[in-house]
């Protein structure tokens, strides 16, 4: 009986390049999550040289600057990171919506993991929870993905 051939990412940053980009709006939470990401990707053998931060206004503005820098071709994955908070208004609903169909088209247009790490969250205390409080840090787990679907991919173009 033939064995069931097994494929998934390693959790190997070395040698590779990432880009995080971040929100500069409800940066008490944003920067955080940047740290997270940050000290995950070294702490898996990235170089502080192979890590780039680029900031966005806010969360609305990530998508557009995930493209052009998967577009780059300088990078084997990207790290989108931010905070959307529900306020009184349906304003939540818009930007967190349009954001994740943007990060999740320039993952599928550009061929290049662009990794959703923005929190989407009902209350302030829900956004510290995942900001590195109770429930782990959303950077660092967001990191992990990138790292994992860098490697994954790196070994299917290796195969063609």
């Amino acid at each position: 009986m033939a064995e069931i051939r097994k494929h998934e990412g390693q959790l190997n940053a070395a040698g590779k390049r990432f880009a995080l980009i971040v929100s500069r709006y409800n940066e008490f939470f944003a920067s955080r999550l940047l740290s997270g990401a940050e000290d995950c990707l070294l702490r898996h053998g990235a170089a502080p040289e192979d890590i780039e931060v680029f900031r966005v206004p806010g969360s609305f503005e990530i998508p557009l600057v995930a493209k052009k820098v998967a577009q780059s071709g300088d990078f084997q994955a990207v790290v989108c990171l931010g905070a959307v908070l529900r306020g009184q208004t349906p304003h939540f609903d818009f930007v967190a919506s349009e954001v994740a169909k943007g990060i999740a088209r320039v993952n599928m247009d550009t061929g290049v993991p662009t990794i959703f790490g923005v929190i989407t969250a009902d209350t302030v205390e829900q956004a510290v929870d995942r900001a590195g409080a109770r429930a782990g840090n959303r950077g660092a787990d967001a990191a992990l993905a990138a790292i994992e679907m860098a490697d994954l991919l790196e070994q299917l173009t290796e195969k063609t």
